[in-house]
């Protein structure tokens, strides 16, 4: 199995509740990606991190394969959700991923 792990920082331009419309546009298009994609086994989004964290949102997916991953990252459906509800949101992305 390969874990793919990101972390996003939300442009600092956007309100409070921008932030907040953005968090859950994110988690509804990436989460509803399940069972769309051949070999995604999980797929989680975390919105609500602790005072302590430096990040706005993290996604927790695991993939069959690493071309699994590799098929999510070109597939029609994860690319729509990342062009229309993540990558005009946020301005900084760190990636993981990792077999297990």
């Amino acid at each position: 199995m390969v874990k793919h792990i990101i972390l996003w920082k939300l442009k600092e331009a956007l309100s409070e509740e921008e932030k907040t419309e953005v968090k859950a546009g994110i988690k509804e298009g990436l989460e509803g990606l399940k069972g769309k994609i051949p070999g995604l086994i999980d797929i989680k989004v975390r919105t609500e991190g602790l005072a302590s964290s430096n990040a706005d949102v993290m996604l927790d997916s695991a993939f069959e394969s690493e071309e699994a991953l590799k098929g999510y990252s070109s597939h029609p459906a994860h690319v729509q959700v990342a062009d229309t509800k993540v990558r005009p949101y946020t301005e900084i992305r760190m990636c993981l991923d990792y077999e297990e």
